[in-house]
């Protein structure tokens, strides 16, 4: 595996003196942000798809410093009920599957996107209780309705071009756990991947490791992220895990994302890269930074350390009793 970065950390920076500080970190590879969320402070594709000139200046910046992009990201809800917003999302999307084909990237990470709960909606709506059973036909509706006919057509869009799409598992989308990962990638094929991160298993109460084994046994991983989270003992106790205070409420709130190590300690990592390792994971690990108790210098430094403790880099080899 390779240990690379998510790059939208470095937004304030240009896109030559970023990549020169990750190399400088002996890292491999980048994650790049191309519109949705993350923006496109890096890569904006409507203008390297119009320009071949600036396509091959964008991608001899990072080969030449020893660098792979892993995976373009466009994180978004193309699936918002008001239009205007979802089309925004979904042309990113559309773009960034575009230029990846021609970057030969083989990711692009975004989100599955999360529907109203009828056709004229204003709000998405993220059913969480099977009861009052309201919320079972807003399930049904959206699932049948928007989320599998939307994946449906545009996996395959992004099939057609040797891209695979990663969904990251995120509350407040309708994808959000290895379960409708997989109910998704069964309507929608194996386009439909995971881009899976940790984090956001530890706050819904999911084991990453045994997220890594029910989704790698299907060959459902198509990247991954490197971003950590603590769960506050007593604040968890008030507000329960689907709290909705700001993240900036570090105090209070029941739990917050850390720089890899501070949440867990290197040895439940080290069970993440192999668990990874087992399933025959053998692509990027990419640190993502959103640890509001550390400057982004300081919490992607400590995250390279304690990563480069536990990776598992090399490749398999024959073992000695084959």
């Amino acid at each position: 595996m390779k240990l690379g970065v998510f790059m939208v950390l470095f937004g304030g920076r240009k896109l030559e003196d970023a990549l020169d500080y990750v190399a400088s970190k002996g890292l491999k590879a980048v994650e790049i942000g191309t519109g949705g969320h993350p923006g496109n402070a890096h890569c904006n594709p409507a203008e390297l798809l119009g320009n071949e000139a600036a396509l091959k200046n964008f991608k001899n910046a990072v080969e030449s410093r020893g660098l792979m992009i892993s995976a373009l990201s466009c994180h978004g809800n193309p699936l918002h009920p008001q239009k205007d917003i979802a089309k925004g999302f979904h042309d990113d999307f559309v773009k960034t599957v575009e230029l990846a084909e021609k970057l030969e990237v083989p990711v692009v990470n975004t989100f599955s996107g999360c529907p109203g709960d009828h056709e004229d909606a204003k709000y998405p709506n993220w059913p969480v209780a099977p009861w009052p059973n309201d919320f079972q036909e807003i399930l049904k509706w959206q699932w049948e309705n928007k989320v599998i006919p939307y994946w449906t057509e545009w996996g395959k869009f992004a099939a057609d071009r040797n891209v695979k799409v990663g969904l990251e598992l995120h509350g407040g989308f309708s994808v959000h756990t290895p379960a409708t990962l997989l109910r998704l990638r069964e309507a929608a094929g194996e386009v439909i991947g995971a881009n899976l991160d940790p984090s956001h298993m530890w706050w819904q109460g999911i084991d990453p490791v045994q997220a890594i084994h029910i989704l790698g046994r299907e060959g459902a991983i198509h990247h991954f992220h490197a971003k950590d989270t603590t769960i506050d003992p007593i604040n968890v106790n008030k507000h329960g895990v689907t709290d909705m205070q700001d993240y900036t409420n570090m105090l209070d709130r029941a739990w917050q994302f850390r720089s890899v190590g501070y949440g867990h300690d290197n040895k439940t990592w080290a069970d993440i890269m192999s668990a990874l390792r087992l399933v025959g994971y053998d692509y990027v690990v990419s640190i993502e930074h959103e640890d509001g108790l550390m400057s982004v210098e300081e919490g992607f430094s400590k995250a390279v350390q304690n990563l480069q403790q536990v990776l598992i880099e090399e490749p398999l080899g024959d073992m000695w009793w084959v």
